[in-house]
């Protein structure tokens, strides 16, 4: 949907940022972040590093900007049809009405693809970061980030519905009307495209409950910015054999959206609550409260509110080995605008169009809006766990030539919105050839991951005074017809001074 991309286009296209590097690119060329990262790069990650000083002799602020990532990931696409979803993102931003759209044998074929595959999007920006770090003082960070996660895996007849809309095989008759005149006909293959754009209703012979049309669906979505706040400092040592660390942070986050949709034997839930940016027209809703206003511009209004806390803790022992521990985001956002869940009822006709492109974020237009495939029930609010997770990593570093470490995150819970779905480790490093230059190469793999790796590049310029670069969270896919991953990470405005 146009307005769902509206975050995204804040954070560029064709770009990849992994969750679990939150916004560091030089993590992300590598895989590895817990005991790498130091300054407000660590908000959110391992806050006990504040007190670690920036790494670079008389440098103790650290000020950055402009550094973002969006990207796309999928255990069973394709990268031509990863490359084809993502023109569709981006047709949907710039809303060129010349680009060439689907035709019905070519969303046909799509559905076996989509009905399979677990795709996610994943983005992230920094609108601003700032860090001091002292030996004495410890060390202070504060940023501002946003953070759009999407996570979707549909049944056969959940991919029909959405894609197909009004059309789908799933539906033994047609409404079509021509002129004044309405119709009804046997739907099948062999339908024109004249009769198939005169469609207003598809009807079911004997309607079916929508959690037996959902059953094996899942759909996760959340865009929040939150304002992060963390200090570590050095809590005790031991002369050249250990130093001892602890941190602390938080934040306060404000939601843009969240939709959760899962649909099991047991039943369908679903709990949504977006912002009037993403102009759902929805269709009258039983008990419907707190309202937004239409979208005029501007600003995203905010439809709910909520707070994140970080713990931590790390030790460096005989000043090159470096292990640390972390609990992320313990909290939750308590949503009080437009906020509805489902009701499971008897499905036996829709009127909503089938999908123009490969934007699978569209199936949230397709649920939601008038004439779609949802009865909602309006609620007061909805309370939702923050997706926590779980860090632990170990490194090993050779002055400020040679790092190479591992990192293992977990999450609380898989099936919050935004979450991680399964642990990922991985394994990475970084070696500065001159004083300059640094590479970095890791691998991960977990999840929907499975086996990536990570490459970047980062020019360190004036001792560590300004730096940027670039990397990918996985190189191979520039390489393999089947890669599943399209990536590429960035971030071109840091200083130190």
């Amino acid at each position: 949907m146009k307005t769902i991309l509206i975050c995204i286009a804040l954070i560029c296209s064709n770009i990849l940022f992994s969750q679990t590097q939150g916004i560091a690119y030089t993590a992300v060329g590598k895989g590895v972040a817990t005991t790498f990262l130091t300054d407000y790069h660590c908000l959110g990650i391992n806050t006990s590093a504040l007190g670690w000083s920036t790494g670079f002799e008389k440098k103790k602020f650290t000020l950055g900007s402009s550094e973002f990532g969006f990207g796309i990931t999928s255990d069973i696409l394709s990268e031509q049809r990863l490359k084809t979803f993502s023109k569709a993102l981006y047709t949907a931003i710039a809303g060129d009405p010349s680009s060439k759209i689907l035709n019905w044998k070519e969303q046909q074929t799509a559905i076996s693809e989509f009905a399979l595959a677990g795709v996610t999007v994943q983005g992230d920006y920094n609108w601003g970061g700032f860090s001091f770090q002292d030996k004495i003082f410890g060390g202070i960070a504060f940023n501002v980030r946003e953070n759009y996660q999407w996570y979707s895996k549909l049944s056969p007849n959940a991919t029909d519905l959405i894609i197909n809309g009004k059309v789908s095989n799933l539906f033994d008759s047609l409404d079509i009307k021509i002129g004044n005149i309405t119709t009804r006909i046997p739907n099948s293959d062999h339908l024109s495209t004249d009769s198939l754009n005169a469609v207003v209703n598809g009807t079911m012979a004997i309607p079916l409950p929508l959690s037996t049309l959902l059953h094996g669906s899942s759909i996760k979505m959340v865009w929040n910015r939150s304002y992060n706040l963390g200090y570590g400092r050095k809590v005790f040592g031991i002369d050249n054999f250990v130093e001892v660390y602890a941190g602390i942070g938080g934040r306060i986050i404000k939601s843009m959206a969240m939709f959760d949709l899962d649909a099991t034997g047991n039943g369908i839930e679903l709990y949504s609550s977006l912002s009037s940016i993403f102009n759902i027209n929805y269709q009258n809703v039983a008990s419907s409260v707190n309202t937004l206003k239409n979208y005029t511009g501007g600003i995203a209004p905010s439809v709910g509110s909520g707070y994140g806390i970080d713990l931590s803790g790390s030790a460096i022992f005989w000043k090159k080995l470096k292990v640390a521990i972390a609990i992320n985001n313990i909290g939750s956002v308590t949503y009080d605008r437009n906020v509805y869940r489902v009701k499971d009822t008897l499905i036996g006709s829709i009127g909503i169009n089938s999908l123009t492109d490969f934007n699978v974020t569209q199936s949230v237009n397709q649920l939601l809006t008038k004439g779609g495939l949802l009865k909602l029930e309006g609620q007061e609010k909805y309370h939702l766990t923050n997706a926590a997770t779980f860090r632990l990593g170990g490194s090993f570093h050779h002055k400020n030539i040679l790092g190479i470490g591992f990192d293992l995150v977990a999450p609380f819970n898989s099936d919050n919105p935004g979450n991680i779905k399964n642990t990922v480790i991985s394994f990475g490093g970084d070696l500065r050839i001159v004083k300059w230059l640094q590479l970095s190469c890791g691998y991960f793999g977990g999840g929907i991951y499975k086996n990536n790796m990570p490459v970047g590049v980062n020019f360190i310029l004036r001792d560590g005074g300004y730096e940027f670069g670039f990397s990918s969270r996985d190189a191979l896919s520039f390489f393999q017809k089947d890669g599943h991953s399209l990536s590429f990470a960035m971030g071109f405005a840091r200083v130190r001074f």
